[in-house]
């Protein structure tokens, strides 16, 4: 039987690679074969697989830059970016404030443009790329919580900041496939619903319960759904939000 997915050769940089969605698609590149380079704001201090973690903030486009050109003069290549960076933020839009919108906007939606935008050259010079960008369910929805049921079901699962951000991220995938198509390169994007991670450890039991397929998603569920948009299999596909949300969400 041959093996799907093999990315051996190739190079991949993963933003938010100390997270835990981060950590299991540098891990699952890893064991296919591909050169990883794990990027977070938590940096070398931290040690995944025995592989250090760069030090990045993705809202600093210099950084970004300069560490896009780094692994490309080292490594020779960069081939795959996954933007696994990402912060929450809760609570309602009458108690938002200014700064906690922007802070989740430069992380979720303009740190992710800067990585893509950082990864065109390298990308366009070998007429091949894969991007996978991290969306969510949430910039579909209109959001998780009830809070006509549940007012506090509002202060758990996410508010509009986030969802504001991840439809962006969405919207930008679908401009910049179109735009790289040309270049050999594709932009994808998964959107998962609610994932069993320290991030969610209190989503509201009566959400996790309205899931149809009767369990929250695994940071597994998302890095298969990432590989193959980010393999050889998956060159046609392009400009795609592949939900991964045990059909909480269909469209």
């Amino acid at each position: 039987m041959i093996a799907m997915h093999d990315f051996a050769g190739r190079v991949a940089l993963i933003t938010g690679g100390a997270g835990a969605i981060g950590q299991a698609v540098a891990a699952a590149l890893r064991e296919r074969g591909a050169q990883v380079v794990a990027a977070d704001r938590s940096g070398s201090p931290a040690s995944l697989g025995g592989e250090a973690v760069e030090p990045l903030d993705v809202t600093d486009r210099r950084s970004v830059t300069a560490l896009v050109h780094r692994i490309e003069q080292e490594r020779g290549r960069l081939d795959i970016l996954v933007n696994a960076a990402g912060v929450v933020s809760f609570g309602t839009a009458a108690e938002l404030d200014e700064t906690e919108w922007n802070r989740v906007l430069d992380v979720n939606l303009t740190g992710s443009f800067l990585a893509c935008q950082a990864v065109i050259g390298p990308m366009r010079r070998r007429n091949y790329g894969r991007i996978v960008n991290l969306g969510s369910v949430v910039g579909k929805n209109g959001g998780n919580a009830r809070p006509w049921l549940d007012p506090a079901e509002q202060q758990l699962a996410g508010n509009v900041a986030y969802g504001v951000s991840k439809a962006g991220v969405h919207m930008m995938t679908a401009f910049l496939a179109r735009e790289l198509a040309a270049s050999g390169i594709t932009v994808n994007a998964v959107a998962p619903g609610p994932i069993a991670t320290g991030m969610t450890a209190s989503f509201p039991a009566a959400l996790r319960a309205a899931i149809p397929a009767g369990r929250m998603g695994t940071v597994a569920d998302v890095s298969r759904a990432v590989l193959f948009l980010a393999s050889d299999e998956a060159g046609f596909v392009s400009g795609e939000v592949l939900d991964v949300n045990g059909a909480m969400w269909c469209d």
